[in-house]
């Protein structure tokens, strides 16, 4: 079998696995949108205020650190590419489920934050240590809220092994792809460059991972929401016509795309899905970072972190192709039924297209650096997933030796990501990412009486004008050892637990 042929093989098992599970992810943010009376709309103040929130005297990380680490992934190159994909496969009304999904959807992400506050430990790992951090996420709140420490241990493996030698090669293939149509370049270069900065950080350990998303993310989504609004309004008299087109297609009201009503609403929910890492477990081990005074502050963080990526970075990326008019539609039998611009795949190469329109001849090496900024520091958090991933089954011993293999694994695998057949590599991560995503959102079903709890003893305490504290076993949650204290001392190089730091 040629790669050709198993990259097909592969496309379809995915396909298998992530179409019903888009449908299980936006029921799911309907069933906590309705459990938590929309906290996601009641909050946003709130939302804005947590960010302003700094740590206790303890340490740990900032509201804001942890929404920064959180974006690193979720605005990746998914944001670009993975839009571009969603138009060609569901054409311009992909959008729109795209932002439904973000809008109610991110009650999940709510959700996965919220419980990997509650369920997370203070770990003695010594690179955490100085950097201050607590250690939690998709595994803790499997073993400790499920109590089922097997599949939490079934899940970190393949976090492990995802985030650490899988999912970073579609990264660095849709970075090496968009540099080799700006500049020309040979893939092994923007290879070479991104191995080598990823290295110079991985190897400096937590804190450098910190540092340099905290700087990155914010200056990267700023300048490309900017530019994004000058294309837009560059072509501004074609925004009425485009969301009307975006609106008609999306309910199958388009005579010409009637035919893909289907596909929207799963390219959208899947991609939305994707680019944001809503459902997927991904954000929930910078979420369990922040010291905070209540988990429910963490989930509106979190929320509005999706709110960030999927209804600002993905819609401008998305309506900057609508309104220049550079997209395909692909009509899923070889063919076309909308072919604006022949000969170019979906993916970056559509917003560079689009953004020519603005600047003729930047766009191409505008969107190569941008692709190549947003991908650099998702890479980043993929590690820091996958070491904490690591962390918890080490469970607290030493594992030098493990750390190291990571390192170099994953420095290997972004090297030759970009060499890779490109298909293969995509069709690889969305199966690794939708077994991870079946797996959290099942347990996420299970553990939905703890979140309700959590939600609504936020809201008793800011009815009563109180600035939230977070009691488990007040609300009869069992297994939050961090919340509360212990007051034996914990073995060296083992979990030890925390009372609250507020």
């Amino acid at each position: 079998m040629g790669l050709s042929s198993l990259a097909d093989e592969l496309a379809a098992v995915a396909d298998a696995i992530w179409t019903p599970m888009a449908y299980l992810a936006i029921g799911l943010g309907v069933l906590f949108t309705i459990g938590t009376k929309a906290v996601q709309f009641r909050r946003i103040p709130d939302m804005l205020r947590q960010l302003r929130d700094t740590p206790g005297e303890s340490g740990g990380l900032s509201s804001f650190q942890a929404l920064v680490l959180a974006l690193g992934s979720r605005v990746g190159v998914g944001s670009i590419a993975g839009v571009a994909t969603a138009i060609g496969g569901g054409g311009p009304g992909a959008l729109l489920w795209m932002a439904i999904t973000g809008l109610v959807g991110c009650t999940v992400g709510y959700a996965e934050a919220a419980l990997a506050q509650v369920f997370k430990r203070q770990v003695q790992d010594e690179d955490r240590q100085r950097a201050g951090e607590d250690i939690g996420g998709m595994p803790y709140y499997i073993k400790h809220g499920l109590r089922i420490p097997f599949l939490g241990g079934l899940v970190a493996v393949l976090g492990l092994v995802g985030y650490g030698f899988v999912f970073p090669g579609f990264q660095v293939s849709t970075i090496a792809s968009s540099a080799k149509l700006a500049f020309g370049l040979p893939s092994w270069i923007p290879a070479l460059i991104i191995t080598g900065l990823i290295a110079a950080i991985i190897f400096g350990g937590t804190t450098r991972i910190v540092k340099v998303t905290q700087l990155l993310v914010p200056v990267l989504a700023v300048g490309y929401l900017v530019l994004a609004l000058a294309v837009i309004g560059t072509n501004v008299e074609n925004v009425p016509a485009a969301v009307s087109l975006i609106v008609r297609s999306a309910f199958g009201l388009e005579p010409m795309l009637a035919g893909l009503t289907g596909a929207a609403v799963a390219w959208g929910v899947r991609r939305a899905v994707f680019a944001s890492a809503n459902g997927l477990g991904e954000a929930t081990f910078a979420a369990a970072a922040a010291r905070t005074s209540h988990p429910g502050k963490q989930g509106l963080v979190q929320s509005f972190s999706i709110y960030i990526d999927v209804l600002l970075i993905c819609m401008a990326t998305g309506l900057m192709m609508v309104v220049s008019g550079k997209y395909n539609v692909s009509d899923h039998s070889g063919g076309f039924f909308i072919e604006n611009v022949p000969g170019l795949d979906a993916g970056p190469n559509w917003v560079q297209a689009a953004i020519d329109t603005l600047v003729p001849g930047w766009g191409a090496g505008f969107v190569a650096v941008a692709v190549l900024l947003f991908g650099f520091t998702c890479l980043l958090l993929y590690f820091y997933v996958a070491n904490s991933n690591l962390l918890f089954l080490l469970d607290g011993r030493k594992g030098p030796v493990w750390t190291m293999v990571l390192r170099l694994g994953t420095v290997a695998v972004v090297f030759t990501g970009s060499v890779l057949d490109a298909d293969l590599v995509w069709a690889a991560g969305d199966i690794g990412l939708g077994l991870i995503a079946w797996v959290n959102l099942l347990c996420l079903v299970l553990l939905y009486p703890v979140v309700h709890k959590i939600c609504r003893d936020y809201d008793r305490q800011r009815k009563l004008g109180l600035d939230p504290v977070f009691d488990p076993v007040a609300l009869g949650i069992e297994g939050a050892d961090f919340w509360h204290p212990d007051p034996s001392p914990a073995p060296a190089g083992r979990v030890a637990e925390r009372p609250t730091a507020d």
